[in-house]
């Protein structure tokens, strides 16, 4: 499996191989290298195995929870929630709940995103409509000013 399939598809029973170098990574996930390096400084990653020579090589399994943190990124999550999700996962299965509930109120702010870019789609639907009339169509201030004329 190839770096950018194993981002793409991650998988619960990834390999935890260590073969994919730091720039794979970084062009596999968006991420640059240097936030690939302090993911792991900060704990995000676990330490990160090394070739001979040093450099870093990710496995699946680390590419399977960089996908799942660019999605918890993606939704707004906060770093320091993202670190306490990862926390929680190291001490294992007596987590679940606390995971569980960490991952239940985040739904529900996302939800709540998602309801607010729906309004404001709606608007920009609006506008763009409105505007595709073109010049004969009102603009807001003499929509406003007839309304109160004819009040």
């Amino acid at each position: 499996m190839t770096c950018g399939q194993a981002y793409s598809a991650p998988s619960a029973d990834a390999s935890r191989t260590p073969r994919h170098s730091i720039s794979e990574v970084a062009t596999a996930s968006g991420l640059t290298a240097h936030t690939l390096r302090w993911y792991e400084r900060i704990g995000l990653l676990d330490p990160v195995d090394r070739s001979h020579s040093g450099q870093r090589r990710y496995s699946d399994a680390d590419l399977a929870r960089l996908a799942f943190l660019g999605r918890l990124r993606l939704t707004g999550m906060t770093v320091a929630d993202m670190l306490r999700y990862v926390e929680l996962a190291r001490e294992g299965d007596q987590t679940y709940t606390q995971r569980h509930e960490l991952l239940v109120a985040h739904r529900e702010t996302v939800r709540q995103q998602i309801a607010d870019l729906h309004a404001t789609l709606a608007v920009l639907d609006y506008k763009i409509d409105l505007y595709a009339g073109g010049p004969a169509v009102p603009s807001c201030r003499e929509t406003t000013d007839r309304k109160k004329r004819s009040a």
